[in-house]
């Protein structure tokens, strides 16, 4: 009798336990994310500063929406990817880090006439941050 109350009380007993929490790393430290985001802020930059050269406004919805489905998947909240996306902090951080990717591709981020020819070789290669203007 003791072997047939045992596996149901065990089994109840791991059903009670609280679950532990599976530790995230912050999206700023998700390849996948933050390297996506970076493609989108860069181009944000080119449209912005560069004459001639469009946002491809859908496509970057579209875009961002894909990676909030990606970070929830993940199982990060609406409230993580917010602060992500708003955070002074990682706005900031994003910021250097796109200019030092920049930088790595032999742009000066801060010379508009390099960074508008930048974003036309992007558009012409179909490359993560051409995809997103015209």
């Amino acid at each position: 009798m003791f072997k047939r109350l045992a596996l149901p009380v065990l089994i109840a007993a791991a059903l009670a336990a609280p679950v532990q929490a599976q530790s995230k790393p912050p999206l700023s430290q998700v390849p996948q994310i933050d390297d996506a985001l970076m493609a989108i802020a860069i181009a944000d930059d080119i449209r912005k500063r560069c004459d001639g050269i469009g946002a491809r406004m859908v496509r970057a919805y579209i875009t961002i929406n894909g990676l909030k489905s990606k970070a929830q998947s993940m199982g990060y909240t609406d409230d993580e990817i917010e602060d992500y996306v708003t955070s002074k902090e990682e706005k900031a951080r994003m910021k250097r880090k796109a200019l030092a990717w920049l930088a790595s591709q032999g742009v000066d981020g801060a010379d508009t006439a390099q960074l508008c020819r930048f974003g036309e070789r992007q558009i012409d290669r179909n490359s993560a941050i051409g995809r997103l203007l015209h």
